[in-house]
């Protein structure tokens, strides 16, 4: 690693930190990464230490071992999983700890493998995971999601450079599009938040009571609870801390009815998930359950989300992106959700927010669903903009406004 890298490292601690968790003197800190994300979790750790955490923890994971187990593991093993660790993450979020995830998996890892049995093994992970979810949904303590470059990672992205080259252009990647390359880092993300805030402001003022995608192959109706609330990278937690989830982050997003979805949809962007690549996705719709899906690469393991529970076949969540943000400027795919998904609006799968509903933290899931929420034990999103999208905010009416146009905003703050 050179020394501007060594440096620029360093600022990505600094920002995730400041900005991401926003960590507090004496917090501790849990950290899930995998073992080539080593020196940006060193990093992160250190600069924790000099802000005053009191511990920093970390779990490590290796995606190879994955690959070890679905190559050798017994078939009738793959619905298990040690829970303990989850168990732990949870009880961890539920004493205060600020919680952050670094992901940087190889995209296509898995894609040689039998897609039932990597499905089986993520619902099995799913359903472990789902209390540590639910916690994030109500935003029990601050908690964040960043990426660190991996050789696996850059490879896919990459494939004309060599090892070396390839990591190194990864990471200038990561270093531009997570703004570490202005003079200051911290108030460039502080003024693209407020920004995007003000895009919420807007449309938590419409309370549309739904939306409308269209586009090639797509013509979406999404339903929107009543009193939903759009939020942007922006979060306040249940100790009234703000912090960004998701670095890098361009969206605004809310939860759909989970009752009120119709229509078809097609993806523009590859879904990477548990180490295959999902193309080409057709969907469609109706009274909010997924009746028809077809990929043009991926569709057993596509199958396999939508099947792992019964709100896995509904929305979680629509998100609005600029076709004009920094990650679909760069003309990169990152096989990577948390970028790719920021280059793009976006749906999700499964699991809604709690907080984009109002008074919605203190539900239940059962009362929640009953006002429009939905709950599962997944959440995976999936991107469907591009600069031939348009959105249009739907009056009570039955008239319409022009949301975006061409994959931009339509409307100025």
């Amino acid at each position: 690693m050179t020394t501007n890298e060594s440096i620029m490292i360093r600022r990505y601690a600094d920002v995730t930190l400041a900005v991401g968790l926003a960590l507090q003197p004496s917090q501790q800190l849990l950290i899930r990464a995998g073992i080539d994300a080593a020196p940006l979790v060193r990093a992160i750790a250190a600069r924790a230490y000099q802000l005053g955490s009191r511990l920093v923890e970390v779990i490590w994971s290796d995606e190879q071992l994955l690959l070890v187990r679905l190559q050798h593991a017994p078939r009738n093993s793959l619905s298990e999983f040690p829970g303990w660790i989850l168990e732990g993450v949870a009880e961890r979020l539920r004493h205060g700890t600020a919680y952050l995830q670094i992901t940087g998996e190889t995209p296509d890892l898995l894609d040689a493998q039998d897609p039932g049995a990597k499905s089986e093994m993520m619902k099995a992970f799913w359903t472990s995971y789902k209390p540590v979810l639910d916690l994030q949904g109500v935003n029990a303590v601050t908690w964040s999601l960043v990426s660190a470059a991996t050789p696996g990672w850059a490879a896919k992205v990459f494939p004309s450079r060599g090892r070396d080259e390839a990591l190194a252009q990864l990471w200038d990647a990561i270093f531009e599009i997570c703004r570490l390359k202005t003079e200051d880092p911290v108030g460039a993300w502080q003024c693209h938040i407020r920004e995007l805030s003000a895009r919420c402001q807007y449309l938590n003022k419409k309370q549309y009571p739904s939306i409308q995608y269209t586009g090639p192959g797509t013509s979406l109706t999404v339903g929107l609870p009543e009193g939903h609330t759009w939020l942007s990278g922006s979060e306040v937690s249940k100790d009234n801390v703000t912090f960004v989830a998701n670095l890098p982050t361009e969206e605004i997003f809310t939860t759909p009815h989970r009752a009120r979805v119709s229509g078809t949809v097609v993806s523009t962007l590859p879904l990477t998930y548990m180490g295959t690549i999902i193309k080409n996705m057709a969907l469609t719709f109706a009274d909010g359950k997924l009746v028809q899906a077809s990929a043009g690469q991926g569709e057993g393991v596509l199958r396999g989300i939508v099947e792992t529970d019964e709100g896995a076949s509904r929305l979680g969540e629509v998100a609005l992106v600029s076709h004009a943000s920094p990650i679909a400027r760069s003309g990169i795919v990152f096989y990577n959700t948390l970028f790719d998904e920021n280059a793009a609006s976006h749906l999700a799968f499964g699991s809604a927010y709690k907080a984009c509903v109002e008074g919605g933290t203190g539900l239940t899931d059962a009362e929640f669903e009953k006002v429009g929420g939905n709950t599962s034990s997944v959440h995976v999103d999936f991107m469907i903009g591009s600069s031939e999208t348009s959105v249009d905010g739907i009056l009570p009416s039955g008239a319409s406004e022009p949301v975006m146009r061409k994959g931009d905003w339509a409307f100025t703050i």
